[in-house]
């Protein structure tokens, strides 16, 4: 993997000289230098401005801001523009435009506005990709390769579908075999030739079940889209890449992606990326754990290693519902917030505030006012000075003992599947169990389940509903080789075509939860249960209500730890725990209060002997990143007041260069960085 030689925190933004005179430069470059920025990120919207017409490219634009910079100790993140095609491409090679779900055909605008099974577009994204590649592969400018932007939209059309009926050949070989995965008997949808299979839309199989959630007469065919799609937007990306590692083969090349993005499954995604970046956009509505569970997915992709974070607004953002501006240390906060969870960069969208369009109103480093005399600029520099203290953190990580399992194939059955409860939500499921395990004070990974689980003393899977044999193999092994494991109602029920695992719910994890499911009973939002504990289990006695769901469970060896209070399966199991192996295995059969589930994390966290980093009062977070035998401790006072932390010996604070020791004041939305 290629790495950034750069050896600073990347601090800048994105940059669009394209859209402003040349005399503005001038000034943007004294500002960079007064903030401390280090690196930009262009051209990524400039395709238009790059190539006018088919056979015209007007570089000299770009090679003069791309001198100035450097000449200025500013380095470039070089974006390649195919997020965003010319008119002229749009209009001479109508098959660029994609058709949505609907099936409608696209008209030329927006952007991420083109299908990427187009043999025009792609054409065309690679002279223009090749073109940037040669013209400044020894240009020393040139930090990483940013490629295109923020991947995502899918495509109807007939290209797609017949790109997706070879996709299905490569996959199953067969029609026979594919009919058996899908399940194609059901609803009399067999299939007798590749022809007849259609990309799965509004106008056949998919449906709006309720505002908001897609659903699916025919899942197997739904699921294998997804992936389709998602390995067709990557085939995109790969594409590029190999063109600019063909001229720079040692200089490191990512794309934005947006955290829990549903449309494309990052895991796969992050295999083709030297360093993973992202795009950070929380409201002031969310809670720290919501932020923080984003920042360890997207580290996940690519453990031991950190990541960049490629944008973050300096204040409001213009496309929330609530566009409200950051309180006074947020910007500050939320940065080294990021530095905590793993991240090498402090990067923002925008530079320059826009003079129009939709993301006029999206703050920048430089304000619509033009000058930096603002509350936000102060706290920019301030980031900027501090900066660069802290370079002996480069490319430090992240080490965990425990895990959340998060599946994005996982995400896509679940959420569309039909039958029990249709409107399950992945993601607050998940977050649930990340709140419990943040509040551990320690750090988590959020990883795929199929990677090696050995290191960790604690693996928690909410709602693994979709799993193939070798996965859930996987997590056999872990729990038979001492680990504990923690799973919830929904887990273990299909395959990797969404059918059945035969034989007793819950499927795959029956013999490992020694446990028998004979129903799943669906609650209505107005119902509830409750669940009463066999005896008290660290913090927690006594009743807790419950809904959502309610296994009716047996068990076949595994302990009762707590059974239902009311209904037809009074009495009977709502969570058990079973020894497999050297290890243990606990499942959740209910959605309990909030405080039982982080009640049973703490437990189980303890009998594994996970200990928190530091002992820290409500609203700190704590992490710690590790290099070279060196531990880096990060402190964030998320409250809104002062609060006293004793620290167990003598650290040295990097960002104010002074020792600390015993008793010390954490101020409001204030940071520590401590090494021993």
């Amino acid at each position: 993997m290629a790495k950034i030689k750069l050896k600073k925190f990347l601090y800048g933004g994105d940059y669009n000289p394209d859209q402003w005179s040349e005399d503005v430069w001038e000034q943007d470059i004294e500002f960079m230098k007064y903030y401390n920025v280090n690196a930009v990120s262009m051209p990524i919207f400039s395709w238009a401005q790059l190539q006018p017409s088919e056979d015209k490219f007007t570089f000299e634009w770009l090679d003069r801001i791309i001198d100035k910079l450097y000449s200025n100790g500013i380095h470039v993140i070089l974006a390649t523009p195919t997020a965003s095609q010319p008119a002229w491409l749009s209009k001479k090679y109508p098959d660029v435009l994609p058709v949505d779900i609907h099936g409608r055909k696209r008209k030329h605008g927006a952007r991420q506005n083109y299908c990427p099974n187009s043999p025009n577009f792609k054409n065309a994204a690679r002279r223009i990709v090749e073109q940037m590649a040669k013209r400044y592969k020894d240009h020393p400018a040139i930090i990483m390769w940013h490629i295109s932007n923020e991947y995502g939209p899918y495509c109807y059309c007939e290209n797609c579908a017949k790109a997706f009926r070879e996709w299905l050949k490569e996959r199953y070989k067969t029609l026979d075999e594919l009919n058996k995965r899908w399940n194609t008997a059901f609803w009399g949808h067999t299939f007798y030739d590749w022809d007849e299979i259609e990309v799965p839309s509004y106008l056949n199989e998919e449906y709006e079940y309720m505002p908001g959630r897609q659903k699916s007469s025919f899942q197997g065919l739904s699921l294998d889209y997804k992936r389709f799609m998602s390995d067709c937007l990557l085939n995109l990306y790969k594409m590029e890449v190999e063109i600019i590692k063909k001229y720079m083969p040692d200089v490191p090349v990512t794309t934005n992606l947006m955290g829990p993005f549903k449309p494309l499954d990052y895991h796969k995604w992050a295999q083709y990326m030297d360093v993973v970046s992202w795009d950070n956009y929380p409201s002031i509505k969310d809670s720290p754990h919501s932020i923080a569970f984003k920042h360890d997915l997207m580290r996940g992709l690519k453990r031991d290693q950190s990541f960049i974070l490629m944008e973050q607004t300096p204040s409001q953002t213009n496309w929330q519902w609530y566009n409200s501006a950051k309180r006074p240390g947020m910007i500050r906060l939320l940065s080294y917030h990021a530095i905590a969870h793993g991240a090498d960069s402090v990067l923002y969208f925008q530079w320059r505030q826009s003079v129009g369009s939709c993301e006029k109103f999206h703050s920048a480093m430089v304000p619509h006012a033009g000058h930096l005399n603002t509350r936000v600029s102060k706290e920019l520099k301030q980031i900027g000075d501090e900066l660069l203290r802290l370079d002996e953190i480069l490319e430090s990580v992240n080490k965990s003992d425990v895990a959340l399992l998060f599946d994005w194939e996982n995400w896509w059955a679940l959420e569309e599947s039909m039958g029990f409860r249709n409107d399950i939500s992945y993601l607050e499921h998940i977050d649930s169990y990340y709140k419990a395990l943040y509040k551990l004070k320690t750090n988590v990974d959020v990883v795929d389940p199929t990677e090696d689980l050995s290191r960790y003393k604690l693996v928690v899977a909410p709602l693994l509903y979709l799993l193939d044999s070798n996965t859930a193999k996987n997590i056999e092994e872990y729990v038979k080789n001492g680990g504990i494991f923690i799973t919830t109602f929904l887990s273990g029920l299909v395959d990797e075509n969404d059918r059945v695992i035969l034989g007793g719910y819950p499927g795959w994890f029956r013999k490992l939860l020694g446990i028998w499911i004979e129903e799943i009973d669906a609650l209505f939002p107005d119902m509830k249960n409750a669940i009463i504990l066999e005896k008290p289990l660290g913090t927690l006695d006594g009743r807790y209500e419950c809904d959502f769901i309610c296994d009716v469970i047996h068990s076949e060896g595994a302990k009762v730890l707590a059974y239902y209070e009311q209904d037809y399966y009074k009495g009977m199991p709502a969570i058990l725990e079973n020894t497999y192996g050297s290890g243990k295995s606990v499942y959740i059969g209910t959605r309990p209060e909030q405080k039982v589930i982080e009640g049973l994390i703490k437990y189980y966290a303890d009998m594994a002997g996970v200990k928190p980093i530091l002992p820290v009062p409500e609203g700190v977070e704590v992490t710690k990143r590790t290099k070279d035998g060196k531990e880096y401790i990060f402190l964030l006072n998320f409250n809104n007041y002062d609060v006293c932390i004793e620290l167990p010996q003598e650290f040295y604070e990097l960002i104010t260069q002074k020792l600390f020791g015993g008793r010390v004041v954490l101020r409001a939305k204030e940071v520590m960085i401590l090494r021993k």
